[in-house]
């Protein structure tokens, strides 16, 4: 599996079941360029039973404004669609696998 790029279109169909983790970021952050690949590897462990996708937050300011996105990156653990954690800036890896687990 690879990671998803969400719009504001595919964004509801794609957190809508199972645990999804979601990466608001832009390009022009640095934090956010630092934590990509971090998503990359916690994709490659967990794809398959979690799916990892990102949201632009310039391409899709409504989606940032809907989920109070106030700095990036955010990182934002979805199951069945209800928000269940919430990380602001980079965290370590560790920090997402405590997360996932109990997802």
């Amino acid at each position: 599996m690879a990671i998803s790029h969400l719009t504001a279109e595919t964004f509801d169909g794609a957190i809508r079941s199972g645990a999804v983790i979601v990466d608001f970021w832009a390009d022009w952050c640095r934090p956010c360029k630092l934590l990509a690949p971090v998503m990359d590897e916690l994709e490659a462990e967990y794809g398959g039973k979690v799916s990892f996708a990102k949201v632009d937050v310039d391409a899709c300011g409504e989606l940032a404004a809907r989920y109070e996105v106030m700095s990036i990156p955010t990182v934002i653990l979805f199951r069945n669609g209800a928000e269940i954690k919430r990380f602001i800036g980079a965290q370590p890896k560790s920090a997402y696998r405590e997360a996932l687990a109990s997802a």
